[in-house]
């Protein structure tokens, strides 16, 4: 349970929440006493200073007594003195504490003043008016308030935040627990969908809808998780498609060795069976270093030796080799090459990327067609296009000619076709130069297989 991030998110939400109410209840709470002590005080102020208005007009004992009877049923104690401070008249019987307090005041102002403000530390808050008649001091009016009073009061506003405090709490937390569980909930959901993943299940599902963080990360997962069950496919696939390509080469080569162990055989079967198990041997050689060249590039151990190079002497060159094979099916090759033509690349790759295109344009060219290869050039790239009049690729099989192991003719694969490795590594190579390699094609009419590179310095 504390290891949750629903509880990690809830509690540190709800101390963060919590130090917040608590100084802002601190704040308003010690505000509203401070008003209500000063609001008591300023009224015991008042009423002492009306008292002492009344005796400005009229000071006599009359007056006097009848001030004094006025408080007698008040809550308030009221102490009226003359000019040296001898009690006149007092509302309740005079204690120690007001005498002390009477004979300590010096140097009241005509507006009067508060004489004791201490209601935590004593037992009366008092204040002084002063009774001016004519200009002159003749006496005081001292008031008089039990800090009880004071007290009950800071104790009923003390009660009513304590309870507001633990409502507030109470809806807090409440709050925060539906808050945290909103906010968590797509994260569970998602690690949820990641523990699937580990365990090799690849369909989850989750809400792609948000605008937020939280939904960019479960369109992440979504694409992972697709990504994941394509891959997983293309693997099988793969795995499925190698299983074939290896038994079919062994199955012929161990046929034909069992065939020459036999007795009586003529030679000129033998010789036969020795061409037919080498051709083989030589697929199956190519095959395997065709997968060896895809797990460097897969494992980005893929080297790339760039150099200036003169793009028409790797054009003639690749002209040169592959002239001998064309001829065989009388295949006219065509080159044409600017002068001056430069790019800055990996000769050696360059050349096995066009002998692969120009080994698939002789297998499904008819004899007596031609092959055109045309370099061109701009500011930053360069051109290379090869063009046969060979059987053309359905449009339908266009999009997956680059694909591993894509075949268009499965049923002729042995004979005319490859392994269907070659266009995959040729354009992983243009690729790593930062380049790009398309194919136009039309059945009965021929292909045109596009190179783009950089010419780079």
């Amino acid at each position: 349970m504390f290891n949750k991030i629903s509880f990690k998110i809830g509690f540190l939400f709800f101390v963060f929440i919590l130090i917040i109410e608590a100084f802002i209840f601190f704040t308003l709470y010690t505000n509203l006493a401070n008003e209500r002590v000063e609001e008591v005080m300023e009224s015991l102020l008042a009423r002492g200073n009306t008292h002492r208005d009344v005796l400005e007009d009229y000071y006599d004992h009359s007056t006097i007594k009848h001030v004094g009877i006025m408080e007698s049923a008040s809550e308030f104690i009221v102490i009226v003195t003359n000019e040296q401070e001898d009690v006149l008249i007092s509302s309740d019987p005079v204690e120690e504490e007001m005498l002390s307090l009477i004979e300590k005041t010096k140097n009241i102002p005509p507006e009067g003043k508060i004489v004791e403000a201490r209601w935590m530390e004593q037992k009366y808050i008092a204040t002084s008016s002063p009774i001016m008649i004519n200009g002159e001091d003749r006496g005081f009016v001292y008031m008089f308030a039990p800090t009880d009073f004071i007290k009950k009061t800071i104790h009923q506003l003390s009660e009513q935040f304590t309870i507001i405090s633990v409502i507030t709490v109470g809806l807090t937390v409440i709050t925060i627990v539906i808050l945290s569980r909103f906010i968590t909930q797509p994260l569970i959901r998602m690690k949820e969908a990641t523990e699937q993943l580990s365990k090799g299940s690849h369909h989850v599902s989750l809400h792609t809808n948000r605008n937020d963080e939280l939904g960019d990360l479960a369109n992440s997962i979504t694409k992972l998780s697709n990504e994941l069950e394509r891959m997983k496919s293309e693997r099988n696939e793969f795995l499925g498609s190698i299983s074939h390509e290896l038994r079919t080469p062994v199955t012929y080569i161990k046929g034909y060795a069992e065939i020459m162990n036999r007795p009586q055989l003529s030679r000129e079967d033998i010789v036969s069976f020795s061409k037919i198990i080498q051709e083989e041997a030589e697929k199956l050689a190519e095959l395997i270093r065709n997968l060896f060249e895809l797990a460097k590039m897969d494992q980005h151990n893929f080297v790339i030796v760039r150099e200036n190079v003169k793009i028409c002497d790797v054009l003639y060159s690749v002209e040169k080799r592959i002239r001998p094979v064309l001829s065989e099916k009388n295949i006219h090759l065509t080159v044409n090459c600017p002068d001056g033509l430069e790019a800055y690349v990996d000769p050696n790759r360059l050349q096995q990327v066009l002998l692969n295109i120009l080994d698939n344009a002789r297998k499904y060219s008819s004899k007596g067609s031609q092959i055109i290869i045309d370099a061109l050039e701009t500011d930053d790239y360069m051109t290379i296009a090869i063009q046969d009049e060979g059987e053309g690729i359905p449009k339908d099989d266009l999009p997956y000619v680059f694909e591993r192991l894509y075949r268009v003719e499965k049923s002729r694969s042995r004979h005319s076709g490859g392994s269907g490795l070659g266009l995959p590594i040729a354009k992983e190579i243009v690729m790593s130069h930062g380049g790009k390699m398309t194919i136009d094609s039309e059945l009965g009419v021929g292909t045109t297989v596009t190179i783009i590179l950089p010419k780079g310095e």
